[in-house]
């Protein structure tokens, strides 16, 4: 394997990476960090809509590139360039207090709203108004362990490329597609045209979860969307569903945190998918 050059501190390349810890920078330049090494082989495997790599620069200790040598070789197999860089730069370029030794830089992968919806999905997850980047994270994280089609946040959600929200994800980023900044009438309306019955997801909702599996109604095509961590889905945007749906609280708990109750109720739409199709 070539050896990888290695990097100053003071390198341009480093301060252009470190700046990508701001959104205004990601914007400008279309680019996002993505760190260690589940992510990291995600974004080398990962291409563009017209099959450019996503992953653009690869920073690494020698000790990792020696630790993770197939990632580093299927970066530089990629056309990656990857820098062997210092604890020192790997901290510079690093948005978390450990590094674990691998940090790429990346192509932004959003998909446009128009085709999610041209491909046909049967399940989308749609985050309105969500500002945690933690929770962004982990429901697309949620949703792609679900066997979701696609993921939409709508202009109100927080930036899907924020740091938190790449390692919350770990590595779900990379393995479905994600709309963003679409208002949410427009990503209702639009499933609903193609097909997808919309449910509200809402601790108050006038439907319960588990008599919506036993009257058989979740076996199709379906889009949930989740609101803000604190207040949840305002009444106009609840007004948009089919149906606002609650996930049943059998205990004493006071509710579900929201990752929580998405994957409650992204598992339970794939399930009952999976029974109509006959494999459950």
């Amino acid at each position: 394997m070539p050896t990888p050059e290695l990097i100053s501190p003071r390198s341009p390349r480093v301060t252009a990476a470190r700046r990508l810890a701001k959104r205004n920078f990601r914007g400008k330049d279309r680019l996002f960090i993505a760190e260690g090494p589940q992510a990291v082989r995600e974004a080398v495997a990962h291409r563009g809509p017209t099959g450019e790599p996503t992953l653009v620069e690869l920073f690494t200790t020698v000790e990792a590139a020696e630790r993770y040598y197939g990632i580093v070789r299927a970066a530089l197999d990629a056309g990656a360039r990857v820098h062997h860089a210092s604890d020192a730069v790997l901290a510079e370029v690093s948005q978390t207090v450990t590094p674990q030794g691998l940090v790429g830089v990346c192509r932004f992968l959003d998909s446009p709203f128009e085709d999610i919806l041209a491909a046909g999905p049967r399940l989308v997850a749609v985050l309105a108004n969500v500002r945690d980047p933690g929770n962004a994270g982990t429901v697309l994280r949620c949703a792609d362990a679900a066997g979701a089609d696609a993921v939409v946040l709508t202009d109100a959600s927080v930036d899907l490329y924020n740091p938190k929200s790449v390692r919350a994800s770990v590595g779900s980023h990379f393995h479905l597609p994600v709309a963003v900044g679409v208002p949410v009438e427009k990503a209702v309306q639009g499933l609903k045209d193609a097909g997808v019955r919309v449910l509200a997801a809402d601790g108050a909702g006038d439907h319960d979860l588990d008599d919506e599996l036993d009257g058989g109604t979740m076996g199709g095509p379906t889009a949930w969307i989740f609101g803000n961590e604190a207040w949840g889905l305002p009444e106009e945007t609840r007004a948009l569903a089919d149906a606002v749906v609650r996930v049943p609280i059998h205990g004493k708990a006071e509710s579900l945190n929201l990752a929580t109750a998405a994957a409650v109720c992204l598992y339970a739409s794939a399930r009952a998918q999976r029974a109509g199709r006959g494999t459950a």
